[in-house]
């Protein structure tokens, strides 16, 4: 109990400094979202009329640790403020409706990668020094060294301009409404192809390699050696016994990997023109948008330090030395 109170007592610290951060970092970017309003207005706009708009976002001229008190009382309610991209849409809203399509896309992309990266890194281990593994490993590694923004440029050349066989952008077929039934579901699996496998491709590589690394060095302990001399065959040895073992710290990874999701996949979003909430910073940082982009941060800082928190429970629970200390 002492340890779980001391972790949480850090990860709020945590967040405080995290918060502190989101905050100064709008402020600190060129430009004021007002004036960029009133310059796409052309002028129609009066001093007043600016003022008042001011007002309303909360852009008025008052001491800096004043701002920064009552954002720190908005974040404790979850009062975002209205947005200035999307305006007059609370910026609460505007989040809530790109983190349905994140959580799909990166959640779904992170699940695959592991999945993919864990087996292929099992067999590599497993078949170390054959074709396959010759073949893999450096395959991984090279995927995973290109940058997302080319693997979805080629992608998006190749089956969307060239070939004409995927969709180039957003999230569904625009004449269609959002609902839940069979054409629409496949409307957005058929948008997803591209983006999903942009994420995949760049993602993989790491679980691949972690989880051959780990696998190796549990081939030649003694339990996997003595599974072996006990006769059993191949596949039970390679996943109950080596496997087993060898996948806490890819688990590890995909936790971390969870906490990111929230972040969104900003370059792959704004590639495919995708609408999640990476594409929505995107839009937020090009508008000034500081309620957005402050709303946007704190949820991302939220959910990375949420998964480091489970991820220090299940080493708890896994290891008994971490309960001794």
């Amino acid at each position: 109990m002492t340890f779980i109170l001391l972790r949480l007592t850090f990860y709020l610290a945590a967040f405080l400094v995290a918060a502190s951060i989101n905050f100064a970092l709008p402020r600190l970017m060129p430009g004021d979202p007002i004036d960029i309003m009133l310059s796409q207005a052309e002028g129609r706009i009066s001093p007043e009329v600016r003022d008042r708009m001011a007002e309303t976002f909360g852009f008025v001229d008052k001491p800096l640790y004043q701002e920064y008190l009552t954002y720190l009382a908005s974040v404790l309610t979850w009062d975002l403020g209205i947005s200035i991209k999307f305006y007059p849409l609370p910026v609460a809203e505007v989040l809530g409706r790109a983190l349905p399509w994140t959580v799909f896309l990166a959640g779904t992309a992170a699940l695959l990668a592991f999945i993919l990266g864990s087996w292929l890194g099992i067999n590599a281990a497993w078949r170390r020094g054959s074709r396959f593994d010759a073949f893999i490993s450096p395959a991984a590694l090279t995927l995973q060294s290109i940058p997302a923004v080319v693997v979805a440029l080629i992608l998006l050349f190749v089956f969307g301009v060239t070939l004409r066989w995927l969709p180039t952008g957003y999230a569904y077929a625009p004449a269609l409404d959002p609902a839940l039934d069979f054409t629409f579901v496949g409307s957005a699996l058929y948008h997803a192809v591209m983006p999903l496998t942009t994420l995949i491709l760049t993602s993989f590589g790491a679980y691949l390699i972690t989880m051959r690394n780990n696998m190796v060095g549990q081939l030649g302990e003694d339990h996997v050696m003595m599974a072996t001399a006990k006769g059993l065959g191949d596949r039970q040895v390679r996943y109950r016994y080596a496997a087993r073992n060898a996948l806490l710290p890819s688990i590890t990874a995909f936790a971390l990997t969870l906490g990111h999701v929230l972040g969104g996949s900003l370059v792959t979003e704004v590639v495919f023109n995708y609408p999640g909430l990476g594409n929505l910073l995107y839009l937020g940082v090009i508008a000034r948008d500081y309620p957005l982009i402050q709303g946007q941060l704190l949820i991302m800082t939220l959910a990375i330090l949420a998964a480091n928190l489970i991820v220090d429970l299940i080493y708890v629970l896994l290891d008994p030395r971490l309960r001794r200390g």
